[in-house]
C-alpha cells in the first residue's frame, strides 16, 4: 500500500505527493504536510487521516472554497483508490494501489424490471436517416435539399465501408457524377511538406475505364495552398480563370475544385470540370462538393494510410525474410532445405542441434515461415541468457502477488505465443525444475502461471535448439531423459561452416550486400587472396564469425575491394595449403609491396608517418600492412645500424 496524491491541476501539476503514515493536513501554509502554493486554497484546507484498517478519510477544515470529492462538496468522506479531490483550483487524484493497476471503472447495475410503457422497436435497416431512398420519400419530391441530403447520406455510408483506396475513389466519383453535372472528375491526394501529389485517380462520366484526364495544376495548387474551394461558373468570362492556359487549352466551361482537409491539414482535393456550356456549375454544387469533401476526407486519408502500411509491411517482411534466410547451395545445405520442406507442414516438435553460429534459429524461423502457423507469433527465448529466477515467470507468467514485486498479472511467453511457434534456444541450459514444467507443456499443452491455480491451455508448436550433446547430458543426469525424448521427435543437425566451404563465397557476397545496403555504400568485390583466406579458414565461430569478419572488412577497408589485409588477424595467421598457394603474379605483387614499404621506411629513417606520406596511404594502414605482411623483423634489422626509430614501432 503506497498512499499518494497525483496532482492533476494547479501550481504543482503532474507531480506526485506521498502521504504520511497516519495523517496529513493540506493547505496553503508551508507548515502543512501537503503544502499547496495556490491562493484559492485555505491556509489549512483539509485533513487526510488513516485508520487502523488502512482506510483514509478526508475532512474539510472549514475551508473558504470547500473540499470536493468526485465533484461533490463534502465535510467528511471515506476515500477510495482513484477518487478525485478538488481544493480551490488544485485537483488531486488519490492513489493507494500500485501504478500499474488500472483505476476502477464506473459501476454498472442491471435493473431486471420490465418496462410498462409502450415500447417502439426498429431494426437498423428501418432507420429513416440510414435509408437515403426512404429519406427522399419522407421529404417533398421537389426539394433539392432532400435530394442532396439523400446523396450525402449514401456517400457517408459507402465511403466508410470501403477499405481499398482505388475502389473507394471509384465509388466516390460514381456518386458525385449522380449529383453534379460534371464531365470529368479527379481525386488528387498529396503527401510530404512539399505537398507532392502521390495518388491520382480520374475518370469521365461516360466510362469507368482508365482514361487520360487533364487537370489544371494551377487550380489544384491554389486550392491546396490556400485551403479554399474554387467555383468557376463560366471559365472563359471569369477574370481570374480565363488567363489559366491549361483551362483554355482544355476548353473548360465550368469547374469546381474543393480541398480535402483532415485535422486542419490539407491532404488533397477533388476536381470536377465540364466542357458543355449547358451544364454549368452553380453555388449549390459548390456547397454540395464542400460537404462531400468533408465527409470523405477522413475515409480517403485512412485508406491511403492503410495502403501505405500494407506496402511497407510487405517490404519489411521481404527484407526480414532475406536477412533471416539460410544461404547456401552445397550438398549439406540442399539436405537441410529438403528436411525443412518435409517437416515444416507438420506439427511435430523439432530439436535442432549444432555448434554456435551455424544458423539454428534461422532454421527454426524457416520452419515457422513455411508452416500453417506462418501468420501467427514466433516467440524466441534464449534459456541461457535469462537468469533461472526470471526464466520461469518469463515462460509461464505470474499472478498478482505471487512474489515480492509481482504488482500485477503478467502473461508468459508461452501464453503470448498461443497459436504460433515457441523457439527455445540453448535448451540444454534449462534448470531441472523448469524441465519438469516444460515436459507437462509438451505432453498436455497446459500449465499454470507462477502463483496461480488456473490451468491455461495453449496451442503451440515447440522448436528447441542446443549446441551441446543432450545425449551426454542425459547420461550425466543433467537433463531429463523423458524430456529429451519429447523434444527429439524430429532432429536436425546444422553443419559447421568448415564442412560446407563451398558455400563461403555465396555467404560472403550475401553479407557484403547486406552491410553495404545498411551502410548505404556500394558492395565491394573480394580479392582472390582474401577469398582464398576465407575459404581456407576453420571458422570456429561458424557463419556468425564470417558475418562479423565481412562487416569489419567493409567498414575498415580503405580500398575499392576487400583485400587480405582487411580481414581479421586470426585469418591472416593461418598457413595456406598447397592448393591455395598464390600464383606467380600475386606472389610478385606481395614482394613488391614489401620492398616498397622497406624502402620508404629506410628513406625516412624509421619515421612511419613520413613513410606513409611517400607511399600515399594512411599511417594506420601502413602499420597494418607491416603487421600483415610480416615486416616487423625485417624493418627492425634494416634500421638497426641507424640506431634510432623516429616514428614509433609498427
Amino acid at each position: 500500500m503506497r498512499p499518494r496524491l497525483l496532482v492533476l491541476a494547479g501550481p504543482s501539476k503532474d507531480s506526485t505527493i506521498p502521504l504520511p503514515e497516519l495523517e496529513a493536513t493540506l493547505g496553503r501554509d508551508p507548515a502543512n504536510s501537503v503544502a499547496v502554493p495556490d491562493a484559492s486554497v485555505s491556509r489549512k484546507h483539509c485533513l487526510l487521516r488513516r485508520d487502523e484498517d488502512d482506510r483514509f478519510q478526508i475532512k474539510d477544515l472549514d475551508s473558504r472554497n470547500g473540499t470536493l470529492v468526485n465533484g461533490r462538496s463534502v465535510k467528511e468522506h471515506w476515500l477510495r483508490h482513484g477518487d478525485e479531490i478538488a481544493t480551490g483550483d488544485s485537483v488531486f487524484l488519490f492513489l493507494v494501489e500500485d501504478e500499474d493497476q488500472p483505476l476502477p471503472a464506473s459501476r454498472v447495475e442491471f435493473d431486471d424490471s420490465h418496462p410498462t410503457a409502450e415500447t417502439k422497436l426498429i431494426h437498423p435497416r428501418e432507420a429513416v436517416y440510414l435509408q437515403p431512398d426512404r429519406l427522399l420519400q419522407e421529404l417533398p419530391a421537389t426539394s433539392q435539399v432532400a435530394r442532396n441530403l439523400s446523396g450525402l447520406l449514401k456517400i457517408s455510408r459507402i465511403v466508410h465501408a470501403i477499405r481499398d483506396l482505388e475502389e473507394l475513389q471509384a465509388q466516390l466519383l460514381d456518386l458525385i457524377f449522380e449529383m453534379v453535372p460534371a464531365d470529368r472528375g479527379a481525386i488528387l491526394l498529396a503527401e510530404g511538406a512539399e505537398q507532392e501529389f502521390s495518388c491520382l485517380y480520374a475518370r469521365t462520366r461516360q466510362s469507368r475505364q482508365p482514361q487520360l484526364v487533364r487537370v489544371s495544376r494551377t487550380i489544384a495548387r491554389r486550392v491546396m495552398q490556400e485551403n479554399v474551394a474554387i467555383l468557376g461558373v463560366d471559365v472563359p468570362t471569369t477574370g481570374t480563370l480565363r488567363d489559366v492556359e491549361s483551362l483554355i487549352a482544355l476548353e473548360v466551361r465550368s469547374l469546381i475544385c474543393v480541398p480535402l482537409t483532415v485535422f486542419q491539414r490539407v491532404i488533397g482535393c477533388i476536381y470536377l470540370d465540364s466542357t458543355n456550356a449547358a451544364n454549368r456549375f452553380h453555388e449549390d454544387h459548390l456547397q454540395l462538393m464542400a460537404a462531400i469533401a468533408g465527409i470523405s476526407a477522413v475515409a480517403l486519408d485512412n485508406a491511403q494510410r492503410l495502403q501505405w502500411l500494407e506496402q511497407e509491411n510487405q517490404r519489411l517482411t521481404t527484407e526480414v525474410r532475406q536477412e533471416q534466410s539460410l544461404v547456401g547451395e552445397g550438398a549439406k545445405m540442399r539436405e537441410i532445405f529438403q528436411f525443412l520442406a518435409r517437416v515444416s507442414p507438420a506439427e511435430s516438435t523439432v530439436l535442432i542441434e549444432g555448434e554456435s553460429g551455424t544458423g539454428k534459429e534461422l532454421a527454426a524461423r524457416a520452419l515457422h515461415r513455411n508452416s500453417p502457423r506462418k501468420n501467427k507469433q514466433f516467440v524466441a527465448i534464449n534459456c541461457a541468457a535469462i537468469p533461472e529466477t526470471l526464466l520461469e515467470t518469463d515462460l509461464f507468467g505470474h499472478e498478482r502477488g505471487a512474489f515480492t514485486g509481482a504488482a500485477g498479472l503478467k502473461r508468459g511467453r508461452l501464453e503470448i505465443a498461443d497459436g504460433g511457434v515457441v523457439f527455445l534456444d540453448e535448451i540444454g541450459e534449462l534448470a531441472p525444475a523448469l524441465q519438469v514444467k516444460l515436459l507437462r507443456v509438451l505432453q498436455e499443452r497446459e500449465f499454470e502461471r507462477v502463483g496461480g491455480t488456473q490451468t491455461i491451455k495453449v496451442d503451440i508448436r515447440l522448436i528447441a535448439a542446443t549446441n551441446c550433446d543432450l545425449n551426454e547430458a542425459v547420461r550425466l543426469g543433467r537433463f531429463r531423459q523423458d524430456l529429451y525424448y519429447r523434444l527429439a521427435v524430429v532432429q536436425l543437425t546444422m553443419p559447421p561452416l568448415r564442412e560446407r566451404r563451398e558455400d563461403i563465397p555465396m555467404l560472403t557476397r550475401h553479407f557484403l550486400q547486406k552491410y553495404a545496403k545498411r551502410s548505404k555504400v556500394k558492395p565491394k568485390p573480394v580479392s582472390r587472396e582474401a577469398m582464398a583466406a576465407l575459404v581456407n579458414y576453420e571458422w570456429p565461430g561458424n557463419v556468425r564469425e564470417l558475418e562479423n569478419a565481412i562487416e569489419r572488412a567493409l567498414v575498415m577497408g580503405s580500398s575499392d575491394s576487400v583485400l587480405l589485409e582487411d580481414l581479421p588477424e586470426s585469418l591472416l595467421e593461418q598457413e595456406s595449403p598447397v592448393a591455395m598457394h598464390e600464383g606467380k603474379y600475386h606472389a610478385s605483387v606481395k614482394e613488391l609491396k614489401k620492398q616498397l614499404i622497406v624502402d620508404a621506411v629506410e628513406q625516412t629513417r624509421g619515421n612511419y608517418v613520413d613513410a606513409a606520406g611517400i607511399l600515399g596511404v594512411h599511417p594506420n594502414y601502413l602499420h597494418r600492412l607491416i603487421r600483415n605482411l610480416g615486416l616487423k623483423e625485417a624493418l627492425h634489422d634494416a634500421l638497426r645500424p641507424r640506431g634510432k626509430f623516429s616514428g614509433g614501432a609498427a
